[in-house]
């Protein structure tokens, strides 16, 4: 089940929330949402849930030993295990075809190759209890006595799937004392139509038009059409994550779980580093934080380190070789910028550097989007005129002017245009402050509606980090 759907907005959630807010008991409603996240993640994929409540059992159970064990060199034993059968699960499921496939083209081997379904979001909750594992290593919280807390740390619904990753010790205090307030479920109603609304009404449109500029052949693609294509990509990408992860933190606050933010405007970035500390940051907080730093950080081998973290990085998205070249360019550039573009950029004006990034952005969203190498490279030669291609053609040019004010909006989106007017509502007069509730509710009526005009019919609706 996905949330921009017609099942979840008008059957699924409303049933939820009825039920949970039916009775006040903390044990009812952790049973609840357990339940709740079961049935959501077994609405596509039933045969996995035995797969999820594996990796819960192992990582519950190694907790309470590290704890048993904490002062004895005996802890050691059940965190190597879990790091062990985690990752060999993960590397199983998501990496056999593909390790598979290269020993065959490298080798020249005809090892039979795996045909596994990959588990959906399998690398989010791997890579959740295998951080409260390592936090009850470092003795930085203690271990869950109740496999129940347990189990609904894992499932819950609303960051299963997709995430973004949350660690036990964000909301370790929130499964057993979460008190919700009515601000909040309006906060956190607002907040999920924000990402329904960046999901169906920007990242949905904006993917029909990478199936048309760049899934489909090359052969007549002009240059502009394959600038508009990749930068369609580049907002669906974002739109599409971002509005899944604002959706994922509204639904846990009307609940009373409160999420760390996963994006924060990553394209008004001016380097790589701070667009990497903008973007999808509970994943680069885990790497940062059981990665980069246990092998030294900055202070030993600082560029072994950071390579590692970005192949890595660019593994976990995806079993192909263009995710390891997606990671080792953002990971050359960060180094790069570390050793001295940073110090040429702080001499030039600001909106240079701002054009570094975003360019840098759009080709590294072409090596991710293009699993097929040679695809990639034909694709880059258009973007670089390489190839004898006409510049634009009259069909784009109708196309581009019948859409201009859906892309004015989607470009403005991506600035922090809503927290502007947040700001400047709250400096307002009374008057107007007092009738923002009013205001509130009417937005988001608003949103449910066009939204669900959106999905009535639709048969495009997908959700890209699902594949991940």
């Amino acid at each position: 089940m996905v949330f921009a759907s017609l099942t979840f907005l008008y059957i699924f959630l409303p049933i939820h929330l009825i039920l949970y807010f039916a009775w006040k008991n903390k044990l009812y409603r952790n049973i609840l949402l357990t339940i709740s996240s079961f049935i959501f993640y077994a609405w596509g994929e039933p045969v996995w849930i035995g797969l999820l409540i594996f990796t819960a059992a192992l990582d519950y159970a190694n907790g309470l030993l590290i704890d048993r064990y904490f002062d004895t060199k005996w802890k050691k034993v059940p965190l190597i295990a879990s790091i062990v059968i985690n990752l060999s699960v993960l590397a199983i499921f998501k990496y056999s075809t593909f390790i598979a496939e290269s020993i065959n083209q490298i080798a020249g081997l005809n090892i039979q190759i795996p045909q596994l379904t990959l588990p959906i979001g399998i690398s989010f909750y791997t890579f959740q209890t295998i951080s409260y594992v390592l936090d009850v290593y470092k003795g930085e919280v203690k271990a869950q006595r109740s496999f129940l807390k347990f189990m609904l740390f894992v499932s819950l619904y609303h960051q299963l799937v997709a995430g973004p990753i949350v660690r036990y010790t964000h909301i370790a205090n929130e499964i057993d004392h979460r008190k919700v307030k009515l601000s909040e479920i309006s906060d956190g109603i607002s907040r999920f139509c924000i990402g329904l609304f960046k999901k169906i009404a920007i990242a949905n449109i904006a993917g029909e038009f990478v199936m048309t500029y760049m899934g489909s052949n090359f052969t007549n693609l002009t240059f502009a059409e394959a600038w508009f294509g990749i930068l369609m990509f580049t907002i669906q990408i974002y739109f599409d994550f971002s509005g899944y992860s604002d959706m994922a933190i509204g639904l846990g606050e009307m609940v009373g779980f409160h999420y760390h933010e996963n994006f924060n405007y990553p394209y008004t970035a001016k380097n790589a580093g701070d667009f990497w500390r903008r973007w999808h940051i509970s994943l680069g907080t885990f790497f940062r934080d059981y990665v980069y730093i246990p092998l030294g950080g900055n202070k030993r081998k600082f560029i072994r380190n950071l390579l590692v973290v970005w192949v890595l990085t660019g593994l976990w998205h995806g079993a192909s070789w263009n995710f390891i070249l997606w990671g080792l360019f953002w990971g050359i550039l960060i180094l790069l910028e570390r050793l001295f573009l940073q110090k040429i950029f702080k001499k030039l004006p600001n909106f240079v550097s701002h054009l570094y990034l975003v360019f840098a952005v759009f080709i590294g969203w072409v090596i991710f989007y293009f699993v097929d190498l040679i695809r990639m490279i034909d694709y880059l030669k258009i973007l670089f005129g390489i190839t004898k291609r006409p510049w634009i053609s009259q069909e784009f040019t109708t196309i581009l002017s019948a859409n201009i004010f859906w892309l004015m909006l989607s470009i403005l989106l991506c600035l922090p245009f809503y927290p502007f007017i947040k700001s400047r509502i709250r400096k307002s007069n009374v008057l107007l402050q007092s009738s923002t509730p009013v205001i509130r509710i009417i937005f988001n009526l608003l949103i449910i509606i066009i939204s669900t005009s959106l999905l009535v019919g639709k048969t495009y609706n997908p959700f890209l980090y699902f594949r991940f």
